[in-house]
């Protein structure tokens, strides 16, 4: 078995007062435990989390609480940019390859 994680579940655990809160947080503490089998998204789904958190909460602080970019948030990264770092990291992708100076520090570069 497996799951999809669509935005409405992301966005439901992370505010406590979304009516589906407490569903939210039980169904990803079941499905953490594998109960569901492996969990998928995308990162569609994820950008449109991270637009519909900004535009419903008309707070910066609650989308960079959510994304992957929050602990690069002084380093003026993308979104696009900030999951490609932790692309490399899971995968243990040793070397960037490109011209991007905000990666520098962050992650080993060919250039």
């Amino acid at each position: 078995m497996s799951v999809f994680v669509d935005t409405g579940a992301f966005l439901a655990y992370r505010n406590k007062r979304d009516k589906y809160h407490e569903f939210a947080l039980k169904l990803f503490t079941d499905a953490l435990k594998r109960k569901y089998g492996q969990m998928y998204t995308s990162d569609y789904i994820y950008d449109e989390t991270l637009t519909l958190a900004l535009v419903r909460t008309n707070n910066i602080a609650v989308a960079l609480d959510i994304a992957a970019f929050k602990k690069y948030s002084g380093r003026n990264l993308s979104f696009t940019d900030a999951v490609s770092i932790e692309i490399m990291k899971e995968f243990n992708i040793e070397k960037y390859f490109g011209f991007d100076s905000h990666f520098n520090g962050i992650v080993e570069s060919l250039v």
